[in-house]
């Protein structure tokens, strides 16, 4: 017997006549819409993997496509080691000035370097090594340092410490002089990493609002001309960071 379905000129004829009922055949247009739907299934199925823990795809292993598990737990631990291998610091370092080089411009290459400019009896100074600890601790992968301001630039004036230097790139990205840039001895941990993060040195808060980079904050000279002359300035000297 003839397949009824089949696509041959007397079927056509039969159907016209009402003999063979109508072939069942899809159009192009739902044709396409099948695809873009099983497509779009697929792309949501990959974006509810991501937002699972390694644990939870452990346990959806049994049940979903091995391959597809494989591919997407070696992917996360890829991402895992990546952040791991970025966050390897997580102290206040003290340097000196033969470290400069070394420790803040060719290091902030690879990550961001925040140096604090300070003196030990200027309360301001101490309560600022209190919090940039505790940044410290939460940011391992941005360097802190902190560095005797006279002994990284000579006579620098005690009434522009505390000052904080950001460096990325490999470039000085900010350069805050004196307590009121901080809020005096009003300044949290909070202010600070608010103050931080307007030039990328750390990560923003999420529920906090994109605000727009700020242009770099650095005076008549350059951080590296001050930093590599070993000319000695009177102590009424303004030249340098400010």
């Amino acid at each position: 017997m003839d397949d009824p379905n089949a696509d041959t000129e007397w079927n056509d004829i039969l159907r016209a006549k009402g003999i063979l009922p109508p072939r069942d055949e899809q159009t192009k247009d739902e044709i396409e819409d099948m695809y873009a739907e099983a497509l779009h299934a697929r792309r949501r199925e990959e974006e509810d993997l991501d937002n699972k823990t390694l644990d939870e795809l452990d346990e959806l292993e049994d049940l979903e496509d091995d391959r597809i598990i494989l591919e997407y737990r070696q992917k996360r631990l890829q991402e895992m080691q990546a952040v791991s291998s970025k966050e390897k610091y997580g102290d206040v370092v003290q340097i000196s000035k033969p470290d400069f080089v070394k420790e803040v411009t060719e290091a902030s290459k690879e990550c961001y370097v925040v140096v604090h400019l300070f003196k030990d009896y200027i309360p301001a100074c101490k309560l600022m090594n209190q919090h940039l600890a505790v940044l410290a601790k939460q940011f391992k992968a941005t360097k802190f340092l902190k560095i005797v301001s006279d002994q990284c630039i000579p006579n620098y004036p005690d009434r522009n410490v505390p000052t904080l230097l950001v460096y990325g790139e490999g470039d000085i990205k900010a350069n805050l002089v004196g307590a009121a840039q901080f809020g005096g001895m009003k300044m949290t941990v909070q202010s600070l990493r608010t103050l931080l993060a307007q030039y990328g040195a750390v990560p923003p808060e999420k529920e906090s609002v994109e605000k727009e980079q700020p242009k770099k904050t650095i005076y008549s000279s350059s951080a590296t001309a001050a930093l590599s002359s070993d000319e000695d300035e009177s102590d009424n000297d303004d030249r340098g960071y400010y």
